[in-house]
């Protein structure tokens, strides 16, 4: 039975990161489900830095820009190393599933690291570049 929830927001700031955020939190702690939000990005995954989030502490940031968990653009997880440490990362911190909030390099990156883990991963699309297929029309 799932128990923890990690959550990543990678890539560029994209409008709508904390409402998701938020969201997730506010849902997860409905189910009792504890959340680790990994900060900046991939980069708080392979450092293994996070923050509790609880319902009071993702409250009043739907109007924020950008995320309150910060992002980055992170070279070492494009390594197959850094994969592999991300998946170490993910076992350590007992996540059974990480929600993954970003483009299509975002997804791509949470692609490479589902083979290296028995994680589940989820994507939710945030991105100003419309480079995730079906969010939008053409």
């Amino acid at each position: 039975m799932l128990r923890t929830l990690g959550v990543v927001s990678s890539g560029g700031d994209a409008p709508g990161m904390n409402a998701a955020i938020r969201a997730i939190t506010r849902i997860a702690y409905s189910k009792n489900f504890e959340v680790l939000g990994f900060e900046r990005g991939w980069e708080g995954l392979l450092t293994n830095t996070f923050r509790s989030l609880t319902p009071r502490s993702v409250g009043g940031i739907i109007q924020l820009g950008g995320t309150i968990l910060r992002t980055s653009r992170c070279l070492e997880f494009k390594d197959k190393e850094g994969i592999k440490k991300a998946a170490e990362t993910l076992a350590l911190s007992n996540v059974d599933c990480l929600i993954v909030i970003g483009g299509n390099g975002s997804f791509k990156g949470a692609s490479e690291l589902s083979n290296e883990t028995d994680t589940l991963i989820v994507g939710v699309p945030a991105t100003i570049d419309n480079d995730v297929f079906g969010i939008m029309k053409p």
